[in-house]
């Protein structure tokens, strides 16, 4: 409990050093708050990873919150559907071709997954909390989803990825030996 707590505290700090990029618009932003959340479903369990997720985003909530949970929902959304596959087939195969293959498949999970989640559920839920209408457009939903949300859940599992490679390989030791303790 407290490794988690731990990790969901860093996961919140890195929540708040993020930056957008220059060609998406300004209110997508890279963060690497997933990779504590990685670090834990790696660890411990799937569940554990979510739980740092979730962590994450209620401090997020309680501190920098707009009053309307919907962009936290959102990230709580994608962060789940990158670390569940990722830590799925690590601990399947225990090995890094088994965390690549989850890294490919997380990637996979989150953009497509958050592409149908912002058709459905997200753009109307901003469109009706923060009267933003014309995200009830279908067409503009689809573009939105084309031009901005779908490159961006890509480009930002490629960043988390980047990050995460080379810090797992310098506690893979540490990891392995966690688990012979076990």
């Amino acid at each position: 409990m407290v490794t988690l707590s731990m990790l969901g505290s860093i996961s919140f700090v890195l929540m708040l050093l993020n930056f957008p990029l220059p060609f998406l618009p300004n209110y997508l932003k890279i963060d690497f708050s997933d990779v504590p959340a990685l670090i834990a479903a790696i660890m411990f369990t799937p569940a554990a990873g979510v739980i740092v997720e979730a962590l994450k985003n209620i401090l997020y909530y309680i501190f920098r919150g707009s009053g309307v949970p919907v962009g936290e929902l959102a990230n709580f959304a994608a962060g789940v559907a990158f670390i569940l596959p990722v830590s799925w087939f690590y601990h399947k195969k225990k090995s890094t071709k088994g965390l690549a293959t989850g890294l490919v498949a997380g990637t996979i999970t989150m953009a497509l997954g958050l592409a149908i989640l912002n058709y459905v559920l997200i753009l109307p839920a901003y469109a009706w909390f923060f009267g933003m209408d014309y995200m009830l457009d279908p067409s503009v939903k689809w573009t939105t989803i084309i031009a901005g949300i779908l490159p961006f859940n890509v480009i930002k599992a490629i960043f988390i990825s980047a990050l995460f490679v080379p810090l797992f390989l310098k506690l893979k030791p540490w990891i392995a030996r966690r688990e012979q303790a076990a």
